[in-house]
């Protein structure tokens, strides 16, 4: 006479068990049929970088910083340290700056995504951060510059009338290693006067 599983669980009394521990198992089932899994493939990413609607075809593992130099020719924005240490890819995403090195695209869908690239008017004319920065001769070698520009613009548009104290805190991200630092405050300093509107 052959003893079946079941008949084996109840002769050792440990029916109840068994039953427990298959009732735990179904959720975790049940959570693997949850939210599906992208990837490890190219997928559909939209983005809205700069006012324009971006369609892309990515790895979810692609960087902000990577879609929009590489697939979108959005080449203001600089890759330094690429480790989210140095702010020279800083942009600026639903009004708050991100390290785009180490955020990834897919993520920021659907918000809004403004770039250096995209801060001068449709006639060339520099955005006020911009001009201020050339005016104060801001900048040296360059990498840090559109990091630092867009930086200075976002604390601009949340501090209108932002004390010296609170231009330094919004640009500690941002590191020059030029030492360009007293220029880059003087050219902030000059932007605020300049009246920055909140883009």
């Amino acid at each position: 006479m052959s003893v079946t599983r079941r008949d084996f669980l109840k002769s050792a009394g440990v029916t109840s068990l068994a039953t427990a521990v298959t009732t735990v198992a179904a959720p975790a089932a049940d959570a693997q049929t949850g939210p599906r899994v992208v990837g490890p493939g190219d997928v559909p990413v939209t983005l809205m970088v700069n006012g324009k609607r971006l369609e892309l075809t990515i790895e979810p593992r692609v960087t902000l910083l990577d879609a929009v130099r590489n697939r979108a020719d959005l080449t203001g924005s600089k890759r330094v340290c690429d480790r989210g240490s140095c702010g020279a890819c800083t942009m600026i995403v639903d009004g708050r700056t991100v390290y785009s090195c180490s955020t990834l695209a897919i993520e920021v869908q659907g918000k809004q995504i403004r770039t250096v690239d995209g801060l001068a008017s449709a006639n060339g004319t520099l955005h006020p951060v911009q001009q201020a920065f050339c005016d104060k001769d801001g900048l040296m070698c360059g990498f840090c510059t559109p990091g630092f520009v867009v930086a200075t613009v976002a604390v601009l548009e949340k501090y209108p009338n932002a004390t010296r104290e609170q231009i330094s805190r919004g640009l500690d991200g941002n590191i020059c290693r030029c030492g360009t630092f007293v220029r880059i405050m003087e050219a902030a300093l000059k932007a605020k006067g300049m009246g920055v509107a909140r883009g």
